[in-house]
């Protein structure tokens, strides 16, 4: 699906900056409230060819902190996974309006994969605080393992059943079709420079074209301190994947293992190893690992050599009778965090609306602020807009150069620290 770039002067009722999963479920959630709406969508790529698109699909139900030891969260755990599951149903749902492939939305639950004895004592340890939450979870064995992801690595695995396997990509051009077919208008190559204040209304600007709204509803994660909010507030992080190419009978028959699988690792600065099949990209394994804070939202060639030399080093170490594979694909994906876990979904300014910031959590959070920025949007309250409007600010971050130099010190001891898994 290829969409036009904005040209010209024009109007609408709601303007959505950002076609991500949040802009795209902002603009699902206004089509329901407002039938009959003027929305229009402004992407600075095309869809899915940045971030989105290039995630490891993980739409995790339980809770899933990516600053803590072992994703166990601070006392809000029940209403978080309420909150995800609202948002993994609202995906269900759109992916059957829509007609989106259900290879690109599978339910087969994920596993936390531990390759030493302290990352099992992680993965025990998450097995007893769900346990507490009454969610189910399973312990899988070495052997267990090995039948699942055709590899010795791991010593143990954690298997919960809630999260659902996208293939990001094809759910969100899915998502972005249907939404066309519902009237909603998408620009894709359209960057936004800004937005001003003109006769009442915002006019929002970009390079070959302009909206005037009265409300705007901002879903560029990090970069809405591209827009004068929440500066020196937000760390923007990069992480980094291969894509090994397409896996023939040969290798296949080597690999063993099932044909689709998602291990995130026990320690969250650990390898998510993801294996995918026909249906959902080609016989292909994903492998995503490294971590680095670069404040003006570019990695660099550098930082990219380097995650692939330390990405293929993982590969090696898992798949040994596949090692020194060439990978056809490297790239980095950027993240935004705070430092106090927060996410920044509330009215920002008269008329504007955010949707941002979704701590490492993009598939699940992305969604749910997309929807609670819609309905403040359109003044209407729920259990998202309830939950992400109690939150704090974000805590302010320490001045440069100490937060950039002192972030990625810290990143690197502890991927150090978690070398193995």
């Amino acid at each position: 699906m290829s969409l036009p770039r904005i040209e010209g002067d024009s109007t609408a009722d709601f303007v959505i900056i950002g076609g991500g999963f949040a802009g795209l479920s902002a603009a699902r959630r206004l089509t329901e409230l407002q039938p009959g709406a003027r929305i229009t969508v402004l992407d600075a790529g095309r869809l899915a060819e940045g971030g989105t698109g290039r995630n490891s699909g993980f739409m995790i139900d339980l809770p899933h902190e990516v600053q803590s030891d072992n994703y166990s969260g601070d006392g809000d755990d029940r209403a978080m996974i309420g909150l995800n599951r609202h948002a993994i149903a609202y995906a269900r749902d759109a992916v059957d309006e829509y007609g989106i492939d259900r290879n690109f939305f599978d339910p087969a639950g994920k596993i936390n994969g531990a390759a030493s004895a302290a990352a099992d004592e992680h993965n025990r340890s998450y097995a007893s605080h769900l346990t507490k939450l009454g969610e189910p979870s399973e312990l899988l064995g070495e052997r267990a393992m090995r039948e699942v992801t055709g590899s010795s690595h791991y010593v143990s695995g954690l298997y919960t059943p809630g999260t659902v396997m996208l293939q990001p990509a094809g759910y969100v051009r899915g998502l972005g079709a249907g939404l066309v077919s519902k009237g909603v208008t998408i620009f894709e190559n359209s960057p936004v420079t800004g937005f001003v204040r003109e006769s009442g209304c915002w006019r929002v600007i970009a390079p070959t074209g302009s909206v005037s709204t009265p409300r705007v509803i901002l879903t560029v994660n990090g970069h809405l301190e591209s827009f004068g909010f929440e500066q020196d507030r937000l760390m923007q992080i990069f992480l980094f994947a291969v894509m090994t190419p397409e896996l023939d009978a040969e290798a296949l028959k080597s690999l063993g293992g099932q044909p689709r699988w998602g291990v995130t690792p026990s320690d969250p600065m650990g390898t998510t190893v993801r294996r995918i099949d026909l249906g959902q990209g080609g016989n292909r394994v994903v492998t995503r690992t490294c971590a680095v804070l670069r404040p003006n939202c570019e990695a660099t060639q550098a930082d990219l050599q380097r995650a692939a030399r330390v990405m293929q080093r993982k590969f090696d170490q898992r798949f040994p009778s596949l090692a020194g594979m060439t990978m056809e694909y490297a790239w980095s994906g950027h993240l935004c965090l705070t430092l106090n876990g927060v996410a920044v979904m509330r009215q920002v300014d008269d008329g504007v609306y955010s949707g941002c910031v979704q701590n490492g959590l993009g598939t699940t959070r992305g969604t749910l602020t997309g929807i609670g920025a819609a309905e403040l949007a359109c003044g209407q309250t729920s259990i998202v807009t309830d939950y992400f409007t109690a939150q704090a600010r974000p805590k302010k971050l320490p001045p440069q150069p100490f937060r950039q130099i002192g972030a990625n010190f810290l990143l690197r001891w502890k991927e150090w620290k978690a070398r193995d898994e």
